[in-house]
């Protein structure tokens, strides 16, 4: 525990604020004391502590009293220091009237030392949040930057806004947008803001998981579960104890799947696969999709009550193309990661590559950008900005190969051809359109990558029709 966080004790009674004074101390916390509400009042002006341990009955300022003035006349304080009351049992109603007025938490008397080292550790963390949240908001209005997202337009304004607002909390969240527009890093960014960041961020791909692994990925298993669980496993959930967990691709989990997934966030218990017992689960779960929620729901894809359970807020990442006035910006903090990430000095990016970039539509959205950054700075060399000429010969083409193949010529289905036939076609054919891209082709059928690879993979295994 860092020695800097500071804890005012206020308590009337000498014995136990000295008791309190020496056992927070000797957690790591500078302390100091004070013996009623006007003299915490006037060290919390004078000392501003992070956190104040406040008796709820004293006599000249009580703990209610001393609260109401952190709230109404010291402003600043009212969101920056956590106030816990201590409370005798029969004042509990009292309390429970102070977390309305912004208490942090309180504790019965006489004081639970584990209980009350958890809360002061549980509220440095919040306050830690709460300052990097701040830190995040000045830095959106200065550059448009927050946490790793960049972008300064109107829809990603509304997001970013979004997103510092439902951070702290532990509300689920379902994101959705097109593959390659950054779902996963807006998962990210919601649990670097939030107190949760100290512990692990866990994201599960549900469309690459065969669907006979999927339980056991999620929710683990015990030794002889199954045929092949030669060991235990632990399971997502329990990887991200504390944490965030991403389901990405969530309409393509299988409906059982679905079902003991909706278990599990309302009762906040799992039990691995072949065990006897159930385990609780302390994990913010987000979900992402690259489908519309609504038609995987009715289409029976996904599950209406697990929609809703994950639907608390939604929040749409915008295709590229739709805010293109990003890019110059997206493309100078990917610089910068890539040259970090290849050890490179590229010095910039030249009018020339900007003014082609600027005319491409980005089917493969902000994945494809990076990915095309990263191989210019790749080429580039140390010093010299990237130009025109370090994108890939086929840069732009895809373009004009990539809408929707609805041309009668593009897809030649003959009477006497069967339906999976037909079916094979389109699928190779809007393949051949989009370049071989899966992620674009899986799009334009409207199935999951996981369906697409399925049946490209049956293909391999039939001879062709003649």
């Amino acid at each position: 525990m860092p020695t800097s966080v500071k804890v005012l004790i206020v308590e009337d009674e000498p014995n136990a604020l000295m008791g309190l004074a020496e056992l927070i101390s000797g957690w790591g916390y500078r302390t100091d004391t004070a013996r009623d509400g006007i003299e915490g009042w006037e060290k919390i002006l004078a000392w501003n502590p992070a956190i104040v341990v406040t008796d709820l009955k004293m006599p000249r300022l009580d703990g209610i009293g001393l609260l109401s003035r952190l709230s109404e006349e010291g402003p600043t304080f009212k969101s920056n220091t956590a106030v816990i009351l201590l409370t005798a049992q029969g004042s509990i109603p009292i309390a429970v009237e102070a977390m309305k007025l912004g208490a942090y938490d309180f504790l019965l008397k006489p004081v639970d030392a584990t209980r009350l080292r958890n809360i002061l550790a549980n509220a440095t963390r919040q306050r830690e949040t709460e300052i990097e949240l701040e830190v995040a908001r000045r830095r959106l209005r200065e550059t448009g930057v927050l946490g790793s997202m960049v972008g300064n337009s109107k829809p990603m304004r509304e997001i970013f806004a979004l997103i510092e607002q439902i951070a702290p909390s532990n509300v689920s969240v379902l994101i959705t947008g097109e593959s390659g527009t950054g779902k996963e890093l807006v998962a990210r960014t919601l649990h670097d803001l939030s107190p949760r960041k100290p512990h692990p961020f866990v994201a599960v791909n549900c469309a690459a998981i065969p669907e006979t692994l999927i339980e056991s990925e999620i929710f683990g298993h015990e030794k002889g579960a199954f045929t092949g669980a030669l060991d235990r496993r632990i399971g997502c959930f329990e990887l991200a104890t504390l944490g965030t967990l991403l389901l990405d691709e969530l309409a393509d989990m299988p409906i059982g799947t679905q079902a003991k997934l909706l278990r599990v966030l309302e009762e906040r218990k799992l039990r691995r696969l072949g065990a006897r017992n159930e385990v609780d689960v302390d994990v913010r779960v987000l979900a992402a999709t690259n489908r519309d929620p609504d038609d995987a729901v009715s289409s029976g894809n996904l599950r209406a009550d697990l929609f809703y359970r994950l639907n608390v807020f939604h929040i749409h990442m915008p295709p590229l193309r739709t805010h293109m006035e990003d890019l110059p910006a997206m493309a100078d903090a990917m610089l910068v990661e890539m040259n970090s990430k290849h050890g490179r000095k590229v010095s910039g990016l030249a009018p020339s590559i900007l003014d082609r970039m600027m005319a491409y539509n980005w089917p493969g959205n902000a994945r494809e950008l990076r990915n095309t950054i990263e191989r210019a700075v790749i080429l580039c060399p140390d010093g010299m900005p990237l130009d025109a000429g370090h994108l890939s010969p086929g840069f732009g083409k895809q373009a004009s190969a990539a809408p929707l193949p609805d041309d009668a010529s593009l897809v030649p289905v003959r009477v006497g051809n069967t339906v999976d036939e037909a079916e094979r076609m389109l699928i190779l054919r809007t393949l051949e359109a989009t370049g071989q891209n899966k992620t674009r082709a899986a799009e334009i059928l409207g199935v999951s990558l996981k369906t697409l690879h399925n049946k490209l993979k049956e293909y391999s295994q039939s001879p062709q029709p003649a």
